[in-house]
């Protein structure tokens, strides 16, 4: 979690769009990132892959007026409502987004290629048919962000117990580089989200950042099968939560508004 998922962008950026707050050409920019080209397939009324600032005009005359993040991961159908297929091919990619007002939703594909350190990503997403009902165990920002504080502490006496490098220097410098991209020009969410789901999403990226490092810095304390698996299932419900508010943060917008409506 050093950076926004593919799927966090699209629907923070094209929430801003489809408010009106943001250009289509400037969406599609900070959408695209550092890939190399975003493409979209299966768009109705397309036969053929169309490029993001046509797809993200096209969705807004489908009816969508809002999307949602799902980060599905195995057993835990985050931010998903169905269909199977649907479920299956963002469970595979690890994240989608489903659209609100339109029973679509998009999962990515990446395509890397070139050599090590000079990799070129181009992705495709992919739409497909969704079911029009709640996600799955998406809690509000009130509730991500208690739950946060409560696995920011867990995360940091577990590290420690574990003897993991959670305050080393290399962990120090990771989380500083994770800082600085954060700050550089407020890129964690895009323009109309509220300060409190900017405030919840740089907390869900920080708890998942030590997760990560749980698990890529060695083994630490755990020199047997059994204390690694211990640790893999101490860390499993504090990644969870970091997830959780990460939608809720992507989806914050979106819920509001539904809110707003009702």
């Amino acid at each position: 979690m050093l950076s926004e998922p593919r799927s966090g962008r699209l629907a923070a950026w094209g929430n801003a769009l489809l408010a009106g707050l943001v250009s289509p050409d400037d969406a599609a920019l900070a959408i695209v990132g550092e890939d190399t080209v975003h493409r979209v397939e299966g768009l109705p009324g397309e036969s053929a892959q169309v490029g993001l600032t046509l797809a993200l005009g096209r969705l807004r005359t489908l009816g969508v007026t809002g999307l949602r993040v799902a980060l599905p991961a195995p057993g835990h159908p985050l931010g998903l409502s169905g269909p199977p297929e649907f479920n299956a091919r963002a469970l595979e990619a690890e994240e989608a987004v489903v659209c609100f007002g339109a029973a679509i939703g998009l999962v990515p594909r990446v395509l890397e290629a070139g050599p090590a350190g000079d990799v070129h990503a181009e992705v495709v997403w992919q739409v497909l048919p969704v079911r029009e009902a709640p996600p799955a165990d998406v809690p509000s920002l009130g509730e991500a962000e208690r739950e946060l504080a409560e696995a920011l502490r867990d995360a940091t006496e577990l590290l420690s117990k574990l003897d993991v490098a959670g305050s080393g220097p290399v962990a120090e410098a990771a989380i500083d580089a994770y800082r600085a991209r954060a700050e550089r020009g407020r890129e964690v969410l895009a323009p109309g989200y509220p300060p409190r789901a900017v405030r919840v999403l740089e907390l869900a990226q920080r708890v998942g950042l030590l997760v990560t490092l749980a698990h890529e810095r060695g083994h630490g304390g755990a020199v047997s099968s059994s204390e690694m698996a211990a640790r893999s299932q101490a860390l499993r419900p504090v990644e969870r939560t970091a997830r959780r508010a990460q939608v809720a943060a992507y989806n914050s917008l979106v819920e509001e508004r539904e809110r707003g409506a009702r």
